[in-house]
């Protein structure tokens, strides 16, 4: 769990919390470094922009060459975003904690289930690391003719004229802001001592999932602000002055959830009230 000291004074586990983590092979109180962290980090957060976004730009509206109509649809994507964590969680949870976006980890600090001191340098690698897959899916979807980032939209989030369905700023905020807040309530809840041990991803994984089900017709889905910069950077002016949105409104139902678990939906705080 966070590095955090409990309400009777006790100091608990340095370790990131992590839905994995519960369930690692590693001894529990193994430690691990912040190079390693952060590392864990950086894979995590590729791994689901490339492979959410991935989905979104490579294979949600295609065709074949006979012209057969072969895309998986905003289904496909929406499992896209939530195997990609699922799978994730598992894989480097143990290391970092698999925050993998930095509303979740803003979450997790604003609830007392991570070292503020230590989000900074979260943040700047899952931003870094959504540029680099971004950058790499570019160059894949580059190659072949007719593609363009900017006409495409390049899985980037929007409203108005760059909302999928045309949804004004109002919805883009609203949904935004309420759907990472949700999204953060159940990884709280999913990574709290008292949740079934091993299933934290699962629950992680199939929130991520009916979040996009929700909201790609909204704004794309981001509830994740580093999701959004990356392929932002490589869709044009359009996408780049709609971003601050998409960076605010997640942060804002974050540091919400945060407090609202904290101080509300905490099982230590239930029990003793």
């Amino acid at each position: 769990m966070a590095s955090t000291t409990s309400r009777s004074g006790a100091r608990r586990n340095e370790r990131p919390p992590s839905a994995a983590a519960t369930t690692a092979s590693t001894p529990a109180d193994a430690p691990v470094g912040t190079v390693q962290a952060l590392l864990a980090e950086f894979a995590g957060t590729f791994v689901l922009v490339f492979g959410g976004c991935g989905a979104a730009v490579l294979a949600a509206a295609t065709t074949t060459t006979d012209g057969t109509e072969v895309g998986i649809g905003y289904l496909g994507v929406a499992l896209a975003f939530g195997l990609t964590v699922f799978v994730m969680a598992w894989a480097v949870g143990p290391l970092s904690g698999g925050h993998f976006n930095p509303a979740v980890t803003v979450g997790l600090a604003t609830a007392g289930r991570f070292a503020w001191r230590k989000a900074p340098a979260y943040v700047v690698t899952q931003v870094v690391a959504a540029v680099a897959a971004a950058a790499v899916l570019y160059a894949v979807a580059s190659d072949r003719p007719g593609f363009d980032a900017v006409t495409s939209g390049f899985a980037t989030n929007g409203y108005g004229d760059r909302s999928p369905a045309g949804y004004g700023i109002t919805a883009a905020l609203v949904i935004e802001v309420l759907l990472t807040a949700v999204f953060l309530v159940v990884i709280l809840g999913a990574t709290s001592d008292r949740a079934p041990k091993g299933l934290g991803p699962v629950a992680i994984g199939l929130a991520l999932t009916l979040i996009h089900l929700v909201s790609i017709p909204v704004t794309n889905t981001s509830v994740n602000p580093a999701r959004s910069i990356g392929p932002a950077l490589f869709a044009g002016q359009g996408a780049v002055e709609q971003l601050w949105l998409f960076i605010v409104a997640p942060l804002v139902g974050a540091v919400i959830a945060g407090v609202l678990y904290s101080r509300v939906l905490d099982p230590v705080r239930a029990t003793r009230a």
